[in-house]
């Protein structure tokens, strides 16, 4: 099962769902997951774009395990302070209301690692025209051959997100005109991770033949390399061939 190519929601750099060396960002591929909430469209985005009050928004589960414990961190640094909303996470319709009413009414959603890197808020930022902030240094992005996060997505890492005020500091410091051009961003980025039926071209279902076939191409020229390079050879690789996947933490500087 190991050399076949993988569709995983998170590399998981925790060890709790895959054996070493089971999976790599060289063979395997991320998928956004399903989003949680409706789709803001251009419509709604515009709508909602005089409604931002809110600079940063979370809701969700303020304690987890593994990488989430950063959460906890999070929530004491941001607690009680204006215009930040943090809030415990329900399950149900009401639950889903209130994720979705508040990131449309904000500018940033925040998106810190959970029991591993990933979580499903991140996707439902996307389609929300809210603005993830990412503070999860080993997470993975689906179709990031494809698309450029830079585009969408402020990147912060671990360490700097829980030093004394440097998170709120770096993001009242983005412009306005960044901030409309990364909304802008959104409402075009949105369409790759709603899933639909049929799907439809640029969508999440298109994007994954796009990248497989990438994959393939890859896998073809480790495999015909090993076949033919000597045993001497310095440069010889095969398709178990494994490089380091790390996340660059965006800077605060």
């Amino acid at each position: 099962m190991k050399n076949a190519i993988w569709l995983l929601p998170d590399m998981d750099s925790t060890g709790n769902w895959y054996k070493p060396g089971q999976v790599s960002l060289e063979k395997d591929l991320i998928l956004p997951y399903v989003p949680n909430v409706d789709l803001c469209g251009e419509k709604c985005l515009l709508e909602s774009e005089s409604k931002r009050s809110t600079l940063l928004f979370f809701r969700g589960r303020l304690k987890r395990n593994a990488g989430g414990k950063i959460r906890a961190k999070l929530v004491a640094e941001l607690s009680g302070i204006e215009n930040v909303v943090i809030e415990e996470g329900t399950a149900g319709e009401g639950g889903k209301a209130a994720a979705q009413n508040g990131m449309r009414k904000s500018i940033f959603c925040l998106c810190p690692a959970g029991d591993t890197p990933s979580s499903a808020r991140l996707f439902d930022a996307i389609v929300s025209g809210c603005i993830p902030v990412i503070v999860s240094d080993e997470l993975e992005l689906p179709f990031e051959g494809i698309l450029d996060y830079r585009k969408i997505v402020q990147f912060v890492s671990s360490s700097e997100a829980v030093q004394p005020g440097r998170l709120l500091t770096f993001l009242r410091s983005v412009s306005s005109a960044q901030i409309r051009a990364m909304q802008r961003n959104l409402a075009k980025y949105s369409r790759h991770f709603f899933y639909s039926n049929p799907a439809q071209p640029l969508g999440p279902e298109d994007l994954v033949w796009r990248m497989m076939a990438g994959k393939l191409v890859n896998i073809k020229l480790h495999t015909r390399r090993s076949q033919r390079v000597v045993k001497e050879s310095r440069s010889l690789c095969t398709c178990e061939c494994r490089r380091a996947n790390f996340t660059s933490p965006g800077s605060l500087s």
